[in-house]
């Protein structure tokens, strides 16, 4: 059974930086997609960041090019997201997934039955 554990978020002023953290176990982990999705009050669930271990290839939504990485620790099977000049706007639960499909990856809705997912970190960023 997958666990995933998000860790990091927390309140930032604008203009700031936080670096959320996930740590997996309960599956064998090889050439996975990861990903970091978000979801703010009223709003529906969007990707923010996949990385696709298998072709070492990242993708970022629009809102959040140049501003967010995602990464891999593969030895310590931890995903991290480095979150910098945070705006007000970026204020959401994170979450942290695993896509348990193979040979795909992406942001896209129509993979979002595939995804295993945490439970959610959160991250304000005030004004």
């Amino acid at each position: 059974q997958v666990q995933l554990v998000e860790s990091g978020g927390g309140s930032v002023q604008a203009g700031g930086s936080l670096r959320l953290s996930c740590a997996a176990s309960g599956y064998t982990f090889s050439n996975n997609c990861w990903g970091w999705f978000r979801q703010a009050p009223g709003k529906e669930r969007e990707g923010v960041a996949a990385l696709f271990v298998l072709r070492n290839s990242t993708y970022y939504a629009d809102a959040v090019k140049g501003r967010f990485t995602i990464s891999q620790d593969n030895a310590e099977n931890t995903v991290y997201l480095q979150m910098n000049s945070l705006k007000p706007e970026d204020t959401a639960m994170y979450y942290c997934a695993v896509l348990l499909r193979s040979g795909v990856c992406g942001l896209g809705r129509e993979l979002y039955r595939s995804w295993a997912w945490g439970q959610g970190t959160q991250v304000t960023v005030s004004s």
